[in-house]
């Protein structure tokens, strides 16, 4: 039956994250910090909307963009959290910010165009970028850039097939960010090189110490940037699989009619609990993301503090919750390092080379869990050091 499997799917390889997963759920006592998804369970207001919406037997599709009410939210919500003025018509709710990527990749790419993606990057991208018929070209962000993309790195890697980049601020796995001054920088380069970018600001809300900037906020940018982001991360609806992406008029006409015919519509009862997300932190300044938040920085506080004690060097995160550390100073790759972790003391961490080729010596350490979880992981971690270093 190989003969029938798509030559592109033949030669893409399995998600490194789901790797070490799957491991740990088979392996008892082991501890991961592997899985980007938080450990806080979704506020009940949020559940019992959902509940509610059953009882009432809203059990049908909705429209293809998502309920009204939701739409209205969104634009609202983006508007009042980080200045971005969408109009409603031109939102579209996804299962996701996964569809959404996916969808603005079928949308836009075609046979032989050229995508940047700043590597490290999430896994998805490259794939992505391959199966919609495109070229991924990574760009590597270096540590001592703070793993952000600078303009030159980025107009070096321009070529005439570009169309497009990939921005992913804050960085899963770096959590790196970018400012203002920093995105404006790069802005420049994009217009002058009339590229189209596909921005995933999933992790826009976890940001320490700075307010996120979104490089569709700027000038001459919103009309060539596609914003795709979501509610996974912020507000503990991982599950829920809720998405959305807002886009130029033409641009969103295309996804458009690819969600018509591929998904049809997000699941009606996860747009419920959305519309209450949305209303209860409207109502109340997003009291609940603010303490996930503090909870999240006082964990990465606790890592960067405990990497330092057991010898690893790592840059500092200023958003989403992932620390990515060097182990180049054990003599072991990223790949060797997690292995041999995960086989000596049942930690889970991910290898950097899983995120694309500049992070080969890294590791990616994700701490939303627990700080008792924590502790115990960094003991082990340090046993793991003093055996094999």
């Amino acid at each position: 039956m190989r003969e029938f499997v798509n030559k592109k799917t033949k030669m893409m390889q399995p998600s490194g994250i789901r790797k070490f997963f799957d491991i740990v759920t088979v392996t008892e006592g082991a501890i991961s910090l592997g899985v980007g998804e938080p450990d806080f369970v979704t506020p009940w207001k949020v559940r019992s909307a959902a509940i509610t919406s059953l009882q009432r037997g809203y059990t049908q599709y909705t429209g293809n963009r998502g309920l009204p009410a939701l739409l209205q939210l969104i634009s609202r919500y983006l508007n009042e959290r980080f200045g971005l003025e969408y109009d409603p018509k031109h939102i579209l709710v996804t299962v996701g910010g996964s569809e959404a990527i996916d969808l603005a990749l079928r949308a836009c790419v075609e046979h032989g165009d050229e995508v940047l993606i700043p590597d490290p990057a999430y896994v998805s991208y490259s794939p992505l970028v391959a199966m919609s018929d495109g070229v991924p070209v990574h760009v590597e962000c270096r540590e001592e850039d703070n793993f952000i993309l600078t303009p030159e790195l980025l107009e070096k890697a321009i070529t005439e097939k570009t169309k497009a980049i990939i921005l992913t601020y804050p960085n899963n796995p770096t959590g790196a960010i970018m400012t203002k001054e920093q995105l404006e920088a790069i802005a420049k380069v994009l217009i002058k090189h009339d590229l189209l970018v596909i921005t995933d600001e999933i992790y826009a809300e976890l940001t320490y110490g700075k307010k996120h900037a979104s490089i569709a906020s700027l000038p001459g940018m919103k009309e060539r940037t596609v914003y795709i982001s979501g509610f996974s991360k912020a507000f503990a609806m991982t599950g829920w699989r809720m998405g959305y992406v807002c886009a130029p008029p033409e641009i969103d006409e295309a996804m458009f009619k690819i969600h018509q015919y591929g998904i049809m519509c997000a699941p009606i009862m996860s747009q419920y609990a959305a519309i209450e997300a949305l209303k209860d932190g409207l109502s109340d300044g997003f009291a609940t993301v603010e303490e996930m938040r503090e909870s999240y920085d006082k964990r990465r506080k606790f890592v960067l503090h405990s990497l330092q004690e057991i010898g690893l060097n790592c840059f500092e995160p200023k958003g989403a919750f992932y620390a990515f550390p060097s182990v180049k100073t054990t003599g072991l790759s990223g790949e060797a390092f997690a292995n041999g972790l995960l086989s000596s003391e049942k930690v889970a961490v991910v290898p950097g080379n899983a995120f694309g080729t500049f992070g080969e010596n890294n590791v990616r350490i994700s701490y939303a869990t627990s700080m008792n979880a924590l502790s115990e992981a960094f003991d082990r971690m340090s046993k793991f050091l003093s055996k094999n270093v």
